[in-house]
């Protein structure tokens, strides 16, 4: 049986794809995001995002067969908040089952969660006519980087069974930050210390350094809040002993933006 490798994507900021100049800025994003389904052994029956937008109380699973947009940025055009990205939801995705068989976590139900930037740009890239099944899974807000990673080993059984697991965020977030010369070596600094980390290939090891993030090199420069940041660790912890690698690392707003590939 094929097995899907697990992907952390760097989503980029807002919904650049629909703003003229923000899809120049990021063009080295939108063709890298563009040719991922290339990357896989075959086409996913669905697939599994856990988004640095989405956090709740506890592990939280989407259960929208249509799910809604979710507009969660300000500031843009207004066409930008009239966006359509209508992929099916997949509430038959037995993510619960598997997050509780496996680990006794705490599993909820959303029925009306719905796709934000996170989700719908870069699946929107990846599978622009909107025909893969998406169900979302929610990080915890406590942000224990170990407990995301003993949830993404949970659902590491779902790779078998033709379900892509994505994490979605960035390596560096730093509102303040972005548009500033001096977040470049932040930016490059701490990325250089997660591709250590996921390139490691001993999984332990992997893990402890993804669990240690905050001794990183600017840790909390490049991320004040790790919402961003905790996807990594689902798809880390989904990765098993898969090593990982550096898909691409595109710059932007001054920042350094890498997505990497687990197996």
């Amino acid at each position: 049986m094929t097995r899907f490798p697990t992907l952390f994507l760097s989503h980029g900021g807002g919904p650049w794809p629909f703003m003229e100049d923000r899809r120049v800025q990021y063009a080295r994003t939108a063709e890298e995001f563009g040719r991922l389904p290339q990357l896989l052994p075959q086409r996913p029956k669905a697939v599994l995002v856990i988004t640095g937008h989405w956090e709740a109380d506890a592990f939280t699973v989407s259960t929208s067969a249509h799910p809604p947009m979710v507009y969660d940025y300000y500031g843009f055009p207004e066409h930008t908040y009239h966006l359509k990205y209508p992929a099916p939801g997949k509430p038959e995705l037995a993510v619960e089952r598997a997050l509780l068989k496996h680990a006794g976590v705490d599993c909820r139900e959303d029925p009306n969660q719905g796709f934000d930037h996170g989700t719908f740009v870069p699946l929107g890239l990846m599978y622009p006519n909107a025909d893969m099944p998406i169900v979302l899974l929610s990080l915890k807000s406590s942000y224990d980087a170990a407990e995301h990673i003993k949830v993404g080993e949970a659902i590491a059984s779902l790779r078998d069974e033709g379900i892509l697991i994505v994490g979605s965020g960035l390596t560096y977030h730093n509102m303040r930050g972005f548009n500033r010369p001096e977040s470049k070596p932040v930016s490059y600094d701490f990325e250089a210390y997660l591709n250590e980390a996921i390139s490691n290939p001993d999984a332990a090891r992997r893990n402890a350094m993804l669990v240690d993030w905050e001794n990183a090199p600017s840790a909390r420069l490049a991320h004040p809040r790790e919402d961003h940041l905790l996807p990594l660790m689902v798809a880390a912890g989904a990765a098993g002993k898969d090593v990982g690698k550096r898909v691409f690392v595109d710059e932007v707003a001054s920042v350094a933006m890498a997505s990497y590939m687990f197996g």
